[in-house]
């Protein structure tokens, strides 16, 4: 026989099978035992938790041999053809490619025959939402008054695509997304049953990946299977589900704790290098700070949690975690909107990375008190200053402590920007074509390098370009700040241009703001120079015939 995939072995046979739906198989059993059977059901939840299932379930209890019973026998001629899908009187219809009035019109036509093989027909109409408005017509009456041996079950992933005339006709029951546990837990049964080695944080990923649906659950394991050799491990699970693991987020949780950007900025190009989804990731890192913060209330809530984890938990603060969840989750939101969402990964790992300040946590307190040292270092500066100038005639006023000053918006230094102008004043579109045209070599050997760097320069770009120096604008404030202070950067840009071209460049770093600034003033500075070259006095004749007919109208000819 071929083979099957596990989805379809392992379909639920008993309503004890059927996981995460206590509340619904309960209710069919009750009604059972009670022969409370209704003419139609309506099975609606998301897709993978049971709906066509349960309504096989249903078919087979109602004509079991044995019925009525609170489980079908699985044993008698009725079950087991119906478990084949050799008995013609249970019917399993797929909406989405019977969807017309002509389909739905046979279909009642042949309702009025009596059943051929077993007590009731039953018409399971899979993804019922997808028939059109006069297949619902068309199905309306009959749904309302079938005959004594009928009982239609729709099964549906989007009830409110079905009319409120068919829901008002139907038994409702709601299917809900399974337990992360309890996906889990019929894993190991199937895995077990097949025979096959495992660990068990392998299973763990892969019921987190299948997000509350068993069919997904068990798909994945069957892709992990077959991807590993004998025994089914974490790394299998990871590479078949696109997860990341916990080792890697705990190594970039550790270097964002130390406000390390650079290693974390690192570790996050790694991990798209290797071709990991971005949203993906996001999703997995919020996953585990909430197993961090469940971990700090209760040791044992994620027996799966390594010793790295559970240490990390124990060090890092609540409010840190709080931060983290808020800040990826926001970025997870906007993500799912853009077209370059890298960019947002790199801006929250750098703003994560820098903390705090408040005067309430131990270590921002800590760095406040660091800072106002450094200011107060500074006014004694100033002050010694003004001592040592104090022969002047002019005498300076006295420069008093200001402990907390506005903060002032940046602007471009007059030593920058005499270097902007200088570098304007010497640019060639030619020098400039002559670094852009090696521009994105130089940017590939920094990614293969792996050091952070590319990441930062994504989107800079040389923009005026001498001889010997050029300007480098930075799109991102924050990767411009970044680019401020590693000063290997500019040390590692001057070398691989140096090897490209054979000049040793200077190189100027700028904001995009403040480059816009620095042109329109070197601009307009161009244009007053214009303006002061000396103008030639006209002969008086010209001028008189300029007055008279205006300066357009005049040819003048030696």
């Amino acid at each position: 026989m071929a083979y099957q995939a596990l989805y379809r072995v392992w379909r639920s046979q008993t309503f004890q099978d059927l996981v995460g739906q206590r509340h619904i198989t309960q209710t069919l059993q009750n009604a059972l035992l009670q022969q409370k059977i209704s003419h139609a059901y309506l099975f609606s939840g998301p897709r993978g938790t049971g709906k066509t299932s349960a309504a096989r379930l249903l078919a087979k209890a109602i004509n079991c041999a044995e019925a009525p019973a609170l489980e079908p026998c699985n044993q008698c001629s009725a079950c087991l053809g119906i478990m084949e899908g050799t008995v013609p009187d249970v019917l399993e219809i797929d909406a989405a490619s019977n969807n017309g009035v002509e389909e739905i019109r046979d279909l009642r036509d042949k309702v009025k025959y009596v059943p051929s093989m077993t007590k009731y027909k039953v018409y399971i109409i899979d993804e019922v939402h997808m028939l059109s408005t006069g297949a619902f017509n068309a199905l309306l009456k009959t749904l309302e008054e079938p005959p004594e041996h009928v009982i239609f079950i729709l099964a549906t992933t989007e009830p409110h695509k079905i009319p409120l005339t068919i829901h008002s006709r139907c038994q409702r029951y709601d299917f809900k997304q399974i337990a992360h546990e309890d996906i889990v837990e019929r894993l190991k049964t199937v895995i077990d049953g097949i025979e096959v080695a495992y660990e068990k944080p392998a299973l763990t990923i892969i019921a987190r990946a299948a997000k509350g649906g068993m069919r997904d659950a068990l798909s994945l394991l069957d892709q992990a299977i077959s991807y590993s050799s004998d025994v089914v491990t974490e790394a299998d699970a990871l590479a078949v589900t696109g997860a990341v693991s916990q080792q890697f987020l705990t190594k970039m949780t550790t270097a964002t704790l130390a406000g390390d950007s650079a290693e974390a900025l690192r570790f996050l190009n790694e991990l798209l290098s290797s071709g990991k989804d971005p949203v993906r990731f996001v999703e997995e890192a919020i996953f585990y700070y909430r197993d961090l913060l469940l971990q700090k209330v209760d040791a044992d809530a994620n027996p799966y949690a390594d010793e790295e984890s559970r240490q990390l938990a124990q060090k890092i603060a609540n409010d840190d975690l709080y931060r983290y969840i808020e800040e990826w989750n926001k970025a997870l939101v906007e993500m799912k909107w853009s077209s370059n969402p890298r960019i947002f990964l790199e801006v929250v790992v750098v703003k994560l990375c820098q903390p705090v300040i408040s005067a309430e946590s131990g270590s921002d307190s800590s760095l406040l008190q660091t800072l106002m040292d450094k200011i107060e270092v500074l006014e004694n500066k100033i002050v010694e200053l003004q001592q040592s100038t104090s022969n002047n005639n002019q005498p300076m006023q006295q420069v008093q402590a200001m402990p907390s000053m506005p903060m002032q918006e940046k602007r471009t230094s007059p030593i920058a920007k005499n270097q902007i102008f200088a570098i304007l004043a010497q640019a060639t579109k030619q020098d400039k074509e002559n670094v852009l045209q090696h521009w994105a070599a130089i940017m590939e050997t920094l990614y293969l390098e792996k050091s952070g760097q590319a990441a930062i320069l994504d989107e800079a770009e040389p923009i005026a370009v001498s001889t010997d120096a050029f300007v480098l604008k930075f799109t991102h404030e924050i990767h411009y700040n970044l680019a401020n202070k590693n000063g290997d950067i500019i040390h590692r840009i001057a070398e691989l241009i140096e090897e490209k071209v054979g000049t040793r460049y200077e190189i100027l770093l700028v904001s995009e703001s403040n480059w816009l600034k620095a042109r329109e003033e070197f601009i307009a500075t161009q244009r007053g120079k214009a303006v002061e070259k000396p103008v030639t006095k006209e002969e008086p004749i010209v001028q008189k015939a300029k007055d008279l007919f205006g300066a357009e109208m005049i040819e003048i000819m030696d």
